[in-house]
């Protein structure tokens, strides 16, 4: 890796802004040699050395809000680009490489204080460089019982998660990570300080348990965006309940799947089943918590070849194989879950002949010891690492991957929307040559993560074979651009994919995107702050 310095930048413009980021930060804590900058490459980039590759020119570490107003200041006086991340674990979606090479990594990691915890109502507020486990060792060291909404993996940011759109296991008030924060502050690209919601009334009482203040609500424009750079966050949290309990449900026929997403639809949007629900096909090809049945597997490898669908539902007749799966998960008291859990039985079952369901187990919280590795860890707010083990070497696996790239387009939920889905995409995996690239099911079922919509996730393997990276790339933005023909837009994506991915929202000749680079012209004038982030650039970036 060579490191990039920041495009049209004088040298000396450049050597005279580092100089005074040390003065700002502490010399120690600016980095500028190639070993250390090499640290805030996307470790999961699919340009990995090719010449295109997105790559920071230096790296300075904060340690207060401040020292990040200082940053940005200088950072304007010689026109230097800069990049914030919270703690740059977001691998798969970017990790830490900004989305213009050549700028220079403003890291929060060292603002990684727990500024405030009201366990009686729910609420916290922290700084960025606060990850997962962090929050969690505080809550177990104070003893504090409220239930952290952790997504996969848990070594990153709150705030960062939250700021580009994360999602998590817990009831569906927690598990948006953006919806469930309460009040920010913001470094304004200009340097300046600012407050959303109860937090810009000086003496506020509940800048943490009331969003709105009075007057617009803005902060939605600070997430997957560069508009500011937020030191602060509240959060709303869960208390912890008496119990959970998890139990399964499952359909029998093809043709099932509508009624299927309907009644899941109506149990969990009616609050009786109030977890976040797996959906698997245990038949076609599972998902990464119900797994495939086994005897399909061992089916599958005797033939030696996937066999068609009218064979794998006579094999699941045969073998009391259900093609659909969903695991319930209910939050509350100990006595009332059982309840919820028949009701939600009774709802399946009026509506689908020959329903079954597997004996459901409840666990009484706090969670023992020994407990702990016997769970979903994020199911009962436990953060973990557990998720590397996808792509990880084994018997069926012998090279492990160098990475991935995420694509997760959002479709509605109904049984009809992932019939379609799989269709489209599949063939487009096909025509382009994906399938080796995708680590392919059967059939990919969606996650449930939001109320009222499917992501449908896929992970597209990153290899350090550039040719097979590029075609890979170019077979996303052909994935990315029919997808939108059909209505299916991603929700979320890396720096190599945002600029294709905003170029298919294009409503009324692109009028979100003119929108959002009116902002950025009136509040960044410059074009100092995470240029291209999410297709926004600054006015002297744009026609480039």
């Amino acid at each position: 890796m060579k490191v990039k310095l920041p495009p049209h930048l004088d040298g000396a413009a450049f050597a005279t802004a580092l100089r005074e980021f040390r003065t700002a930060v502490g010399a120690e804590w600016v980095f500028t040699e190639e070993a250390d900058v090499s640290l805030y490459r996307d470790a999961y980039s699919i340009l990995w050395d090719q010449p295109d590759e997105l790559l920071a020119s230096a790296a300075v570490c904060p340690a207060n809000t401040e020292q990040v107003q200082e940053v940005v200041r200088i950072a304007n006086r010689h026109r230097v680009p800069i990049y914030p991340i919270s703690t740059g674990k977001n691998l798969g979606y970017g990790g830490s490489a900004p989305n213009y090479s050549g700028s220079v990594v403003v890291d929060l990691k060292r603002m990684n204080r727990v500024l405030e915890v009201n366990e009686a109502n729910g609420t916290v507020i922290v700084e960025p460089g606060v990850s997962y486990f962090d929050l969690y060792k505080h809550f177990e060291d104070n003893k504090i019982r409220l239930m952290i909404d952790v997504p996969d993996p848990g070594w990153g940011s709150l705030i960062g998660n939250a700021l580009d759109h994360g999602g998590g296991y817990l009831q569906a008030p927690f598990r948006n990570h953006f919806d469930s924060h309460c009040g920010m502050e913001v470094v304004l690209p200009n340097g300046e300080l600012l407050r959303t919601g109860m937090g810009a009334l000086p003496e506020s009482q509940s800048w943490a348990e009331y969003k709105f203040g009075v007057g617009p609500w803005i902060d939605g424009i600070f997430s997957q965006s560069n508009f500011g750079i937020v030191t602060k966050m509240g959060f709303w949290l869960m208390p912890e309940p008496d119990a959970v309990l998890i139990g399964s449900i499952h359909a029998h026929r093809r043709e099932d799947l509508s009624p299927f997403v309907e009644v899941l639809n109506y149990v969990e949007n009616s609050g009786v089943a109030n977890g976040m629900p797996f959906l698997a096909s245990q038949l076609y090809g599972g998902s990464t918590f119900i797994p495939r049945d086994p005897r399909i597997v061992e089916h599958v490898q005797k033939l030696g070849h996937e066999p068609s669908d009218e064979e794998l539902q006579a094999f699941g007749r045969a073998n009391d194989i259900p093609i659909w799966t969903t695991q319930l998960k209910f939050y509350g008291p100990e006595k009332a879950l059982p309840e919820n859990w028949e009701y939600c039985k009774r709802k399946f079952a009026e509506r689908i002949p020959g329903i079954t369901a597997s004996e459901p187990k409840l666990w009484k919280l706090p969670l023992k010891p020994e407990e702990r590795n016997q769970v979903h860890k994020p199911t009962f707010g436990i953060p973990s690492l557990e998720m590397f083990a996808r792509g990880a070497r084994s018997e069926s696996h012998p090279e492990p991957d160098w990475g991935h790239i995420w694509f997760a387009p959002i479709i509605p939920r109904s049984g009809e929307a992932i019939f379609e889905a799989n269709r489209v995409i599949a063939k487009i995996l096909s025509d382009y040559g994906l399938v080796d690239s995708y680590r392919r099911v059967r059939f990919s079922v969606p996650t449930t993560y939001w109320n009222r919509a499917f992501i449908l996730i896929y992970g597209f393997a990153v290899t350090r074979d550039p040719e097979r990276d590029r075609r890979t790339l170019e077979g996303l933005k052909v994935l990315i651009s029919e997808c939108a023909k059909h209505g299916w837009g991603e929700y979320r994506a890396a720096p190599a994919l945002q600029q294709h991915i905003t170029d298919v929202y294009s409503f009324n000749k692109h009028a979100l995107r003119r929108f959002h680079e009116t902002l950025k012209d009136a509040i960044d004038p410059n074009g100092i702050l995470a240029a291209g982030r999410y297709g926004i650039w600054p006015k002297n970036l744009r026609s480039g």
